[in-house]
């Protein structure tokens, strides 16, 4: 609160699952466990359509809350990243060059490279946007996020960060980086996304990956040569923006030779 009493730009405003500023903090079990849990007695499945309405709703507060915000640029990395890191620093740079681009900076909220990424955008004067999931462990968005959606279901906040997002930015992370890189890589490689650069930082890191992925995945001809052209991997700051600008030109040429900016 201000001196005055009014609430200060750092109070949260809730607004169904959308927060505006503050955090919120989630109990034991989750409604993930609860749709995918085979268990329990018979009449669970009868409680599967009301589930669906549930499900929309998800949805409908995602696209409702995102649909105002600019183009944006998605960061991923490990919640257990710690703040003296090289990788803290380097998603603090990451963040706070993409806002000085022109472009808000969208992360999974929590803490780590993810606060990273938004405490960057945040203090160079960027938008930062967090999008939250339920978990069975104490969760929280971090104190960086200006807007917040905290999700149920994974599949409905995937979508939002591939529908609000022009690229993805991987640092160093672990499952949930993962998930969201070969998540995107199949996306584009099908081609259900197109001018979606997916960038990997930290070329120490992801060396492992990277080498796994040409030698066992290309060398055994499970993926076409040109796949492997999806992945940018660098250590420059400075490319990560460059390579964003690009797709972001080149998406706006072809946006306006279609007459539409809505790839959906």
């Amino acid at each position: 609160m201000s001196a005055e009493g009014e609430p200060s730009a750092r109070t949260p405003q809730y607004r169904g699952p959308i927060m505006l500023r503050r955090d919120r903090k989630v109990g034991i079990g989750t409604t993930d466990q609860h749709l995918l849990d085979e268990r329990g007695p018979a009449d669970w499945v009868h409680t599967d359509p009301w589930r669906v309405l549930r499900i929309q709703a998800e949805f409908v507060e995602g696209f409702g809350a995102l649909a105002e915000v600019p183009r944006a640029v998605a960061v991923f990395g490990s919640a257990r990243t710690t703040p003296e890191s090289p990788e803290y620093q380097a998603g603090m740079a990451i963040g706070g060059a993409l806002a000085r681009a022109g472009f808000a900076v969208i992360t999974g909220g929590g803490p780590g490279a993810m606060e990273a990424a938004n405490r960057g955008a945040s203090e160079a004067g960027g938008y930062s946007i967090g999008l939250g999931i339920e978990l069975p462990f104490e969760q929280h968005l971090n104190e960086w996020v200006d807007l917040g959606i905290n999700f149920r279901y994974f599949f409905a906040r995937k979508t939002m960060f591939v529908k609000y997002a022009q690229a993805f930015v991987c640092l160093p992370g672990g499952f949930g980086t993962l998930d969201e890189l070969f998540e995107a890589l199949t996306l584009v490689q099908t081609h259900k996304i197109n001018q979606f650069p997916i960038i990997l930082f930290g070329t120490k890191y992801w060396a492992g990956l990277v080498d796994w992925l040409r030698d066992s995945l290309l060398g055994s001809a499970k993926i076409a040569p040109g796949d492997m052209n999806l992945i940018h991997v660098t250590d420059s700051v400075d490319e990560v923006i460059a390579l964003v600008q690009q797709a972001a030109d080149t998406r706006a040429q072809m946006d306006a030779a279609a007459g539409t900016g809505d790839q959906w």
